[in-house]
This record gives structure tokens, sequence and C-alpha cells, in this order.
């Protein structure tokens, strides 16, 4: 049996459902959004055996028979169902309840776990995983991270051009830090920001599954290019993209060894073939890349853990 949990309506979810269906798969929907209708319970034995119960609605069923998972979890917090609640409503504990042991039990079960909660973790701090990015023989652009407004006021002015974002996991818009940003920059005390040298080149999306590769060149002119039409009002161009084999391992190494069977990776390749990488995004969504190249990735998703 595949347990696929999240919010069964949101794109990256339906699409694996759908494939899984077409695979004729045994699967058991786990809807965050029915919080106060579904347990979790599970030990560990003195073998390191890991069983227990899930109980979604009426339905009961044993942990053992869960061969693979597919995890995509928002912040309970953030459900409207949960906000709908009383402050002293008894759900809003037992949602949370939940939401502590199931991200637990993501972490030891056995079988297929599409992310495990552990692995997921290095994308909380976007200079520990450059670190991890750089053992595969990526590069990673020369950074700063710092609340002195000294600091980067001297990075700006000594680097051709410079972009800012969130140092840490939260989704932050990145942007072309321009003179008129050296006016705020006394704000950083008060939250460390992450600053970069710009990369010329051509932004490239990697989605691994296992040891598939799944390839997207994306053309823009925007700093971020998830923000297309906001920064430059024009929506980026997505196509399919043949990376370079040695690359192509190095991401599926890189995968493996962050403990990930499931990642989204930015690169960007200078015109002169030099490789970059920014990130690994645990958790893709990657129906936004998969709708306009047609790449199969909810398929090979879905292949992946019917072979767990």
């Amino acid at each position: 049996m595949i347990l696929v949990a999240g919010i069964p309506s949101e794109p990256p979810l339906q699409e694996t459902l759908d494939a899984l269906h077409d695979l004729r798969a045994d699967v058991l929907v786990l809807s965050q959004r029915h919080g106060t209708d579904t347990d979790i319970a599970f030990a560990v034995d003195r073998a390191g055996i890991v069983d227990g119960v899930l109980r979604s609605g009426r339905r009961h069923v044993a942990l053992r028979e869960i061969s693979a998972v597919y995890a995509r979890l928002m912040d309970h917090r953030h459900i409207p169902e949960y906000q709908r609640l009383e402050p002293d409503d008894p759900g809003r504990d037992r949602w949370t309840a939940l939401a502590d042991h199931l991200t637990t039990w993501l972490d030891v079960a056995p079988g297929r776990v599409v992310n495990r909660t552990s692995a997921m973790a290095s994308n909380g701090s976007k200079p520990y995983q450059a670190q991890l990015i750089s053992r595969h023989g990526l590069l990673t652009p020369e950074t700063l991270v710092t609340n002195d407004p000294d600091q980067a006021r001297e990075f700006y002015e000594t680097h051709p051009r410079v972009v800012y974002k969130s140092a840490s996991g939260a989704r932050s818009i990145v942007q072309t830090m321009a003179s008129a940003d050296l006016e705020r920059l006394g704000s950083l005390r008060a939250c460390p920001v992450q600053f970069q040298s710009w990369v010329p080149g051509t932004d490239v999306r990697v989605h691994v599954v296992g040891a598939e590769v799944f390839a997207t060149a994306i053309t823009t002119t925007a700093t971020d290019y998830r923000y297309a039409m906001a920064q430059v009002d024009e929506p980026a161009h997505l196509q399919g993209y043949q990376l370079d084999d040695q690359v192509a391992e190095q991401c599926v190494a890189l995968t493996a060894d962050l403990g990930l069977e499931f990642a989204g990776i930015d690169l960007k390749i200078t015109p002169d073939g030099q490789v970059y990488c920014f990130e690994v995004n645990p958790s893709p969504a990657y129906t936004y890349f998969s709708g306009q190249t047609k790449q199969p990735i909810a398929q090979a998703l879905a292949g992946h853990l019917m072979t767990a």
C-alpha cells in the first residue's frame, strides 16, 4: 500500500495520485484537511521494528502494510479548517498531535519515504546546504550572509551585480540589489540576509526522482523566474533541456547524499559551461514545470513509489 499525505487537491499530489491510479496502485490518501478525524500511533520495539495504526475516518490501517509514502505536508496552522476552530477547541491539539506524530513516523518508517523529515532539514539553511552541494563538484555563487550593514554595502560595491534572498528555508523572492536598497541596510540588524554575486547564464531546474533526471531550461529577463510576471510583466518560457551526463550524475549523487528520494535542484549554466547550484528543494512543486514541458515527472514518481 502507498500512502499519499498532504492536501490531495494540490496539483503535485493530484497528478501523482492520477499516475498511481493509472498503475492500479493500492493507495491510501491522508488529507491534512481532515486533521480532527485522523490519528496515527506507532512504536519501535527493541529490534527496531516499527509498527502501529493509522486511522482515517472509519478506516484503520496497520502501518506495516504501507510500503511507500509520498508526503507533501504543509504547516497545519495555515489550513483553513484548522484556522476556523475556536482557540480553545480540543481539535487544535489533535491536529497538532497528528502533525507531530506523522512527521516523526516518516523519519523511522520502513520502506520508501518521499521525503523523510530529517532529510529535508538541510533546506532550512541555505549556507549549510551550499557546503553539501560543493562536495559534488557543483559551483556555488560567492555569498555573504550578514546582519551587518557595512559588510552588505561593501559586498554590493565590490561586485558588478548582487542579488539577495532569504538564508532560511522560507520562500522569498530573489531580487537584484540596487543603490536605493542601501538606504534600507539598517534593517539587516533585525534579520540576516543572504547576498550573492549574480551569475550570468541559463537557469535550469533539475528534478531528480530516484535515478531519473528531468531538466528544464528557463528563459526570462527576471531575476526570479518564478515571479517573472511581477518583475518583468512577461512569463518565463520553459522547455525541456538535455543535461550533460556528468552533471546529471552529480545531481543524482547530490540528491542521494542528502537522503532524498525526490528533489528539485536549481542550476545555472554559464555561457562558458560552468555549472552553479543555488539550492536543492526537497518538496518541489514540479507541476509548474511539467505542465509546460510535458515531462512525465508524476509518472516517474508513481513508478518510484511502486517499486519500493
